[in-house]
């Protein structure tokens, strides 16, 4: 059977009809653009232009799963706060009902990424894991016995608030010292940059042609694999930071592994490998804890989708 999936984004909203398999059959993106009321009518056409591409009937599929950034409360499907979009109090799940007479139901949308890598995903063959997504900032989804936790209210699974420094760096969530601070992918930019500023020598000034705004999530691993002293003292840095923050949550919920996405997770064994090693060395309980496999997600940019579909097989 059909289910729809639905990953909202800042930028734009990707649609599939996905099978049982986790396979994305046909899919489409349109922007975010004008009002909550517009964003939504684009996205029932984008629905039923989806059905009717696959000659689908909406008793045909298995309902509509929604991943959407920002505060959601999934048991009654509003979308509370997603700022980038102005959205406030939308009930998202009940407007949408007026069209499509089937189960819908919503999350956070790195709730929905996690679901997919352990329904579908790397984590497939586990049935709990804890995710992070390292991006912009850093995104935390917790699977325990295939399903999806979400804390009370479903307001939890904030991973990437968790603090890893006292009076640490100001975070945008208005603490200080998150883990979203260190460890996503603008984090290690600002590391890489501030590193190179304070070695003109570094290899790294070659790989990006003298220009310190193409920095990218890349540059440290890539150049710390041909020697470049600096480099590496990026990317043991971040390692400590990553590795830090990965303990906090094994310590807490000991799951069969622990997922890296985001475009850093593409460093693949040149990440995971010394990730193991550092938490191999300080887990509690040293070798006598459960071990948690470290593994990078395989879904990429279709885990939104994928994972909100899954949302229906809860």
């Amino acid at each position: 059977m059909y289910t729809v999936g639905i990953d909202i984004g800042g930028m734009s909203i990707k649609s599939g009809i996905v099978d049982d398999n986790g396979k994305i059959i046909v899919q489409s993106r349109i922007k975010t653009e004008g009002t909550p009321e517009q964003i939504i009518s684009n996205m029932v056409k984008q629905i039923k232009d989806l059905l009717s591409e696959m000659k689908l009937k909406v008793k045909d599929i298995r309902g509509i799963g929604i991943g959407c950034p920002g505060a959601v409360s999934s048991e009654i499907g509003v979308v509370e706060f997603l700022p980038n979009l102005g959205w406030e109090g939308i009930p998202l799940a009940d407007i949408l009902k007026k069209d499509f007479d089937t189960d819908i139901k919503l999350s956070n949308d790195a709730n929905v990424a996690a679901l997919a890598e352990v329904i579908y995903g790397s984590a497939k063959n586990y049935d709990s894991c804890v995710m992070f997504t390292l991006g912009t900032g850093v995104g935390g989804g917790i699977v325990i016995d295939k399903k999806l936790y979400e804390g009370g209210h479903s307001r939890g699974a904030e991973l990437g608030h968790m603090t890893l420094f006292l009076d640490g760096e100001a975070c945008s969530c208005g603490r200080r010292g998150c883990i979203e601070c260190y460890t996503s992918a603008t984090a290690l930019i600002k590391q890489t940059k501030e590193a190179m500023l304070q070695d003109k020598n570094s290899i790294m000034w070659d790989f990006v042609q003298g220009e310190i705004s193409n920095v990218d999530g890349r540059t440290a691993f890539e150049c710390a694999k041909k020697g470049d002293e600096t480099a590496i003292k990026v990317k043991d840095n971040y390692i400590y930071y990553l590795g830090e923050s990965i303990l906090n949550m094994l310590n807490i919920f000991r799951p069969d592994a622990f997922v890296i996405g985001g475009g850093i997770s593409a460093q693949g064994e040149n990440l995971t490998k010394p990730l193991k090693e550092y938490c191999e060395k300080f887990n509690y309980g040293y070798r006598y804890a459960p071990k948690t496999d470290i593994i990078v997600a395989t879904l990429g940019n279709d885990a939104g989708i994928i994972g909100a579909a899954a949302l229906l097989r809860q």
